[in-house]
């Protein structure tokens, strides 16, 4: 069975993910790497995204129209999909991601670490606080990718949105937020690479200025999406990305069908 690994960086702008991460520049620049634009859903606001990126499906279809709706996906998400194709899943990621997939409300003591095959998350490690380090964060997914091998992956990071809404978008601060994450992935990335795993880097909006987000400014939808894979074209591409493509192609990576709300989309122009 095939293998992936989603990371989604909270709040990271296109523009900045292209100046600022060298690594994964790097990686495209030696073609083993290919990195798009996407054109995030509206509200680009971060609960009804995480919707969009994990269920394919857009806030008129889904109900999850705002941070506020605090209640359980009527869905079928990527976590879905995998356990019915019997494979695993895991997942470390903001509590929010658990409401929406296993149960609401969060339970700071019973819900931030799960393991139960039976949930649509089958194992997980979520946390609550925003100023939750990103470093620790990834090493709680690679402590679980390592323990359950899991099929599908899924990695979500509060650093740098954080940080963005404290300076805003046009400042040093973050950009070095993104300068630690990408340096940060190039710790894990290769191991990932030689274990066999797809890997997809993107984000659910992105920031502006006045260190905000939700409008339509192109500052707050675009975002970056780097992948490593031997089934995608590597390099810099133009094409625009819209983010319901996201949840059909991690099923394409790992050869599950999608679900029926799922767009359909023609990756042809992608995959080699």
């Amino acid at each position: 069975m095939n293998k992936v690994i989603m990371v989604v960086i909270d709040g990271l702008q296109y523009q900045v993910a292209s100046t600022q991460m060298g690594y994964l520049n790097h990686m495209v620049e030696l073609n083993k790497a290919a990195y798009y634009k996407v054109k995030s859903e509206l509200p680009s606001m971060s609960r009804p995204l995480y919707e969009v990126l994990l269920t394919g499906t857009p806030s008129s279809v889904n109900g999850i129209t705002s941070n506020d709706v605090q209640r359980l996906s009527n869905q079928k998400s990527l976590f879905h999909l995998t356990k019915e194709n019997g494979m695993r899943n895991a997942a470390t990621a903001f509590y929010w991601v658990s409401e929406l997939y296993n149960r609401a409300p969060f339970h700071k003591v019973e819900d931030r670490q799960q393991a139960d095959e039976t949930k649509p998350i089958q194992y997980g490690t979520f946390y609550y606080d925003d100023f939750y380090p990103d470093s620790h964060l990834l090493l709680d997914a690679e402590v679980l990718r390592r323990k359950h091998d899991p099929h599908l992956l899924y990695i979500h990071t509060m650093g740098v949105d954080n940080t963005g809404h404290i300076y805003g978008s046009d400042s040093k601060q973050y950009r070095k937020a993104a300068i630690n994450m990408d340096s940060q992935l190039a710790e894990l990335v290769p191991t990932w690479i030689k274990d066999g795993y797809h890997i997809v880097i993107t984000a659910d909006h992105g920031m502006n200025t006045d260190g905000t987000h939700g409008g339509t400014g192109n500052d707050e939808r675009d975002v970056p999406f780097f992948i490593i894979s031997e089934q995608v074209k590597p390099g810099y591409h133009e094409q625009v990305i819209p983010q319901l493509a996201m949840s059909p192609f991690i099923c394409k990576l790992l050869g599950i069908a999608p679900s029926e709300a799922m767009i359909e989309y023609d990756f042809s122009g992608i995959m080699v």
